[in-house]
């Protein structure tokens, strides 16, 4: 019995060592399992960001284009300390960063640090090198943590942070380019676009797709890529192709540059458009800044004043309603029409002339930008006849150019148009607003057979793979017959050769235009401040182009006249245009 008891209990004993060995090892098992998310993995995934298009010039160059960012991680209890000085040496030699800097941050923090968070993709490539290199060197060394028991070997880590919008042109095509602004998404720094291209276009502009690549790491983080290895495409936002000319557009600019000075100026804008297909060549204004760094004194440039800036515009204004006479029939361009010396009384209203002709034919009332004239020939035209014609020719509508934020100006109603003051002062341009390319798209219509086009700035998009996608505009529509058209172009040239816009005359080329001289209303009244402009057309044997020139307040004395301010900016203007072989004259 005492052997069978004896046996008895060391197969119990048995059991039960076996059986808490077997309890170890499950347990074992389990802690392990449990702690296997806080051990260094053997594969890695890496998010490469897609990011936005590009703004490109006509003749190629890049306006505004995208950076990657990336940012520079340590555990610095991996840094041996005896090679400190080493990895602060080597890592501010490749990435350009103060070499004090990095060390102070260093010290001062135990666990993982980010060192910088704005490194360029040239640096962050060399740092990439400089990581494994640092491996090679010995300057990390293995980390036990007393508390977990976990060791770990972490080196110099370099991640996307994020991308950064470049202007590599400065200046040169603001505020049409626009600016953007910086969001954050997903810990990843992206931008938006706020105004101008930038955000008319930013759902092509948009970055599609980013990219995932996940595949075993070396022992500096960095992803082997091999046939093991998986990724996904990655899609950047698409290109927009401009119909700016990056030079015409900057020797352009210049020059306002000089007459804003010379003027005093509050600003200048000039543009030229293809008469045929509206493609805006250039769109210039003096007042500019730098997308990449915006400050409290560029907010007042921030605007498109070209689509943003509503005025009254003045005698710009007496060629479209003689139009409207002509193809309502009433009027005659070889009728006389009486301008009493050049002041005229209207009731408690006197309407003056800067000339003292005492009689004009229709057609000079345009040339010598007759007051009185116009006056009394808008009288002919119904209420219903001159609005309807105000809205034919693009008045109270936006352009529709790809433009964001575009003003609508106004006119008077029907009911006041009644009115015979109204109707009058509309004429030659008070009592309404308009914007600078509302009368620029009106102006075309003279130099394009009576028809009406869409101006554009992007002409066609690309996406990454070189695919072209060309933009779509309005189709044109025709406002006059072709003969008033042409009438009318004839009147304006007239206006070049003998009137008031002499100043803009070129020899060898057709030149065409009107100028304007406005007052400018403040608190309900006119004060004497003055907007001047001048909008016309220069074309060549083959090359059609309209032109639009507006001075904003000039202060120097007696150049509020757009005789002595905006006609002699076309005029350089076209000289550009002849430089730069867009036209040319004849001989």
């Amino acid at each position: 019995m005492e052997q069978k008891d004896t046996r008895k209990i060391k197969i119990l004993f048995l059991f039960t060592l076996v059986t808490l060995g077997f309890v170890i090892f499950i347990g074992t098992l389990f802690y392990w399992a449990q702690i296997d998310r806080r051990l260094p993995r053997l594969t890695y995934k890496e998010q490469i960001h897609a990011t936005r298009g590009n703004i490109i010039s006509s003749d190629n160059f890049k306006v505004a284009t995208s950076k990657k960012l990336y940012k520079a991680v340590i555990d610095t209890r991996n840094i041996d300390p005896d090679k400190l000085d080493l990895f602060v040496n080597l890592y501010s030699l490749y990435s350009g960063d103060n070499r004090k800097r990095v060390k102070k941050r260093i010290l001062s923090r135990r666990g993982s640090l980010v060192l910088s968070y704005k490194i360029n993709p040239k640096n962050a490539k060399h740092l990439k090198s400089l990581a494994r290199k640092l491996f090679r060197l010995g300057v990390f060394k293995t980390y036990h943590n007393k508390k977990t028991g976990i060791s770990f070997l972490r080196g110099l880590n370099i991640v996307e942070s994020g991308e950064r919008r470049v202007y590599p042109v400065k200046k040169t095509l603001t505020p049409v380019i626009g600016y953007v602004k910086k969001i954050e998404k997903d810990g990843i720094t992206k931008v938006t676009g706020v105004k101008g291209l930038e955000r008319y276009y930013e759902d092509k502009l948009l970055s599609i797709q980013d990219t995932t690549v996940v595949g075993n790491r070396d022992i500096s983080n960095t992803i082997i890529l091999n046939r093991n290895s998986i990724s996904s495409r990655r899609i950047d936002g698409y290109d927009i192709h401009t119909t700016v000319s990056l030079k015409l557009q900057k020797m352009i600019e210049d020059m306002l540059d000089k007459y804003k000075k010379d003027l005093d100026a509050k600003e200048i804008i000039a543009s030229v458009m293809h008469s045929k297909s509206g493609a805006i060549i250039a769109l210039a204004s003096s007042n500019r800044f730098n997308p990449d760094f915006i400050r409290r004194e560029d907010y007042k440039s921030l605007n498109v004043s070209a689509i943003e800036y509503a005025y009254e515009p003045g005698s710009v204004m007496k060629p479209i309603t003689f139009a409207l006479l002509l193809m309502a029939g009433k009027v005659n361009p070889y009728d006389l029409v009486r301008t009493y010396g050049g002041r005229f009384k209207y009731g408690r209203r006197v309407i003056t002339d800067t000339h003292d002709y005492e009689w004009l034919s229709a057609e000079d009332v345009i040339v010598h930008s007759s007051n009185i004239g116009i006056f009394q020939l808008a009288q002919k035209l119904d209420a219903i006849e001159f609005y309807q014609g105000l809205k034919d020719f693009g008045f109270t509508k936006r352009t529709n150019i790809d433009l964001p934020y575009e003003k609508r100006g106004k006119i008077p109603s029907i009911h006041r148009l009644k009115s015979e003051t109204y109707k009058g002062t509309t004429s030659y341009g008070y009592g309404m607003t308009a914007t600078f390319m509302q009368v620029l798209k009106a102006y075309n219509i003279f130099n394009n057979n009576g028809r009406m086009v869409t101006p554009y700035i992007a002409q066609y998009f690309e996406d990454p793979t070189g695919k072209k996608y060309p933009t779509i505009h309005d189709k044109e529509t025709e406002i006059l017959p072709i003969s008033i058209a042409k009438r009318m172009q004839s009147i304006l040239v007239k206006t070049v050769q003998k009137g008031t816009g002499v100043k803009a005359k070129i020899d060898g080329l057709m030149i065409g235009g009107k100028t304007g001289t406005a007052h400018i209303a403040e608190r309900g009244g006119y004060v004497r401040k003055y907007n001047s402009s001048f909008f016309g057309f220069a074309n060549d044997k083959k090359n059609n182009f309209t032109i639009g020139v507006l001075v904003i307040e000039p202060k120097k004395k007696y150049h509020y006249f757009a005789s002595m301010s905006a006609v002699p900016i076309f005029k350089e203007v076209v000289i550009r245009l002849i430089e730069e072989g867009y036209l040319a004259p004849t001989k």
